[in-house]
């Protein structure tokens, strides 16, 4: 413990720890949430590579001239980067929504331990008042 912190009265302590100090680990926390919930769907990688073949499936076209065997090839390689594509797209789209439902709890926890002193209060005065 730091001598500021031994100087102060215990509310004052007690109003620096509730509305600055733990607010910033909250935040803190949050954005290391938020930073991982990327990571782990990988969605810059997605990105990047998002038409890339699925699976590393590809074709190789044959020596010589068959349009057959080149139209076969071709249409082969399209549907593996489509595939890629789609399955991509999707867990990219999956990163980005649970993106927004981690943002948006990280505001709802935020903003409840913000009012957690006043609501506790509330509940105590309004229990009180039912019992007399």
């Amino acid at each position: 413990m730091t001598t500021s912190l031994i100087q102060r009265n215990i509310l004052t302590n007690w109003l620096i720890w509730q509305f600055w100090e733990t607010p910033g680990k909250i935040v803190q926390a949050w954005k290391n949430i938020l930073k991982f919930n990327l990571e782990f769907f990988s969605v810059s990688l997605l990105l990047k590579t998002l038409f890339s073949y699925w699976h590393q499936y590809r074709w190789y076209y044959p020596k010589g001239f068959d349009i057959g065997k080149y139209l076969e090839v071709f249409f082969s390689n399209m549907i593996s980067r489509i595939l890629g594509a789609i399955v991509r797209i999707i867990f990219i789209i999956l990163g980005l929504i649970t993106e927004v439902f981690i943002f948006f709890a990280g505001l709802i926890i935020i903003f409840f331990w913000i009012i957690s002193p006043g609501l506790a209060i509330f509940c105590l005065w309004h229990g009180l008042r039912l019992l007399l």
